[in-house]
């Protein structure tokens, strides 16, 4: 069967960017063995499962966990948690990036700009071990550096790490401190690709600072702002196991129980793996459910996409 004109340009591509594609690799291996493979676990959630048995020999149980977990005033306590710590990281934590970037933008002395994106990367390549140790030791109540702040001003020192009202400030200026930084790489690269010609013409028409990054700077990374809101609303369910688990203890797991480490709870401590499956699945669903729904809705108002 002869070759169709389409069949031949799509291989001449392949081959012309065979390494491109061949750096590809390792990543989809990783996928693939990481992600897809163990999706089949999936089962567990409709099963009894019997670790002699296995997965599939496991006995279904009709639901049964599903059943239990909604049925469970846990739950909805672990639901609401996640969910109120979701939504107000992503309320404040989400603009920092852009801000920074446009800031970091406006620096023209190239030495300093390097040095100050350098520093503000730092925190992303530190273990949440690490950086949990060193929150830990700036708020202590006995020789922490901000509780002596504070009680230098002549206030009250405060129970940072044992106190629920201050746990979810505490778990989301800590990702900001780590995160924002490495965040704003990928608003730089949008900003890179303005055409300076644009901000050499709105000076000429009398355009001062802020009139340019509104009218330039923030059109020109919409798009891009737009497809890192529709991811993040997509992760909205995921707070982060290793984070919240270093800050965790009795005094505060009254707001501090999210999904993250409850089926650890239960699952890993607890031995139960079909209900801990059936927790995560529920999770996993609602966050597609979510970055589907924020992509139409993205697609509807005549933003940028991902597909």
């Amino acid at each position: 069967m002869a070759k169709t004109a389409s069949q031949i340009t799509w291989r001449k591509y392949i081959w012309k960017n065979r390494y491109l594609y061949l750096m590809c690799v390792p990543g989809l291996v990783f996928l693939i063995i990481f992600k897809y493979i163990p999706m089949y676990g999936i089962m567990m959630a409709f099963q009894d499962f019997n670790f002699k048995k296995g997965i599939f020999g496991s006995p279904f149980n009709n639901f049964a966990n599903f059943k239990q977990l909604f049925g469970s005033g846990k739950f909805y306590t672990v639901f609401t948690n996640s969910i109120v710590l979701s939504v107000t990281r992503l309320v404040i934590s989400f603009p920092i990036p852009i801000i920074l970037a446009l800031l970091l933008n406006e620096i023209h002395a190239k030495a300093y700009k390097r040095t100050t994106q350098t520093l503000m990367y730092v925190p992303h390549f530190i273990s949440w071990v690490v950086l949990g140790g060193i929150a830990t030791n700036f708020l202590s109540m006995t020789d922490g550096l901000v509780n002596d702040i504070i009680a230098a001003m002549g206030g009250t020192k405060i129970n940072f790490l044992g106190s629920s009202e201050w746990f979810r400030t505490v778990i989301i200026a800590t990702n900001i401190w780590k995160e924002a930084g490495w965040g704003t790489i990928i608003y730089l690269a949008g900003l890179s690709a303005i055409n300076p010609e644009y901000y050499e013409a709105a000076t000429v028409d009398g355009a001062n600072r802020w009139q340019r990054i509104w009218h330039i700077t923030l059109p020109g990374v919409s798009s891009t702002i737009v497809i890192m809101l529709v991811l993040a609303v997509g992760g909205l369910m995921n707070n982060g196991f290793e984070q919240i688990y270093l800050f965790q203890n009795d005094l505060n797991r009254s707001v501090s129980e999210v999904f993250e480490t409850y089926t650890y709870q239960i699952g890993i401590v607890g031995g139960r793996y079909s209900y801990s499956t059936a927790v995560g699945l529920f999770k996993n669903v609602i966050g597609t459910v979510l970055i589907f729904s924020t992509n139409r809705i993205a697609k509807k108002l005549g933003g940028a996409t991902l597909y």
